[in-house]
């Protein structure tokens, strides 16, 4: 007898839901009255712009060269110079503010530069050996005319010339 209970709710939320899904289809249009107030209701106020304080931005940046740090002792790197100089020469807030930031020259260590010549000569090695042994241009020069072409083994005589009448 459970079963017909249930399937008797189960008729009852049929028959609700039918009656609903009527009374939305059967208006066809949306009335304009409507429209006006769910329009109003339905747009979304914009967020505000959301600004940080100098602190919180002072606080931010300092946490950011914290960790620049950091990650650069561990890479155990030698700063440049010109970084040290800055490091040391502190400005002003203001100052910092209108003195715009210049780039670091990049220097590569002796070792690092080496690294590079290497792996450039180790590309460039196959090249150099099928240029060492197809000839160029310049030798090909240099050869003599006659002796680059070869000489037939029979002579044609020339044509006899045709004498022009004038």
């Amino acid at each position: 007898m459970e079963s017909d209970s249930i399937i008797s709710a189960i008729d009852a939320e049929i028959a609700t839901l039918q009656q609903v899904r009527s009374l939305l289809v059967g208006s066809g249009k949306p009335e304009r009255a409507i429209t006006r107030k769910t329009s109003k209701k339905l747009s979304a106020k914009q967020p505000k712009k959301r600004t940080l304080s100098a602190e919180a931005r002072k606080r931010i940046g300092d946490a950011q060269r914290k960790r620049w740090a950091a990650k650069k002792k561990s890479n155990a790197v030698t700063p440049p110079k010109a970084t040290k100089k800055a490091a040391r020469k502190p400005f002003p807030e203001r100052a910092k503010k209108a003195m715009p930031k210049k780039a670091v020259k990049r220097i590569l260590t002796p070792e690092a530069r080496k690294r590079v010549a290497d792996a450039q000569r180790k590309r460039w090695a196959p090249a150099k050996k099928l240029k060492a042994v197809a000839p160029t241009r310049a030798t090909k020069k240099a050869a003599p005319k006659g002796a680059a072409k070869p000489v037939p083994a029979v002579t044609m005589p020339e044509a006899p010339k045709a004498e022009s009448v004038s």
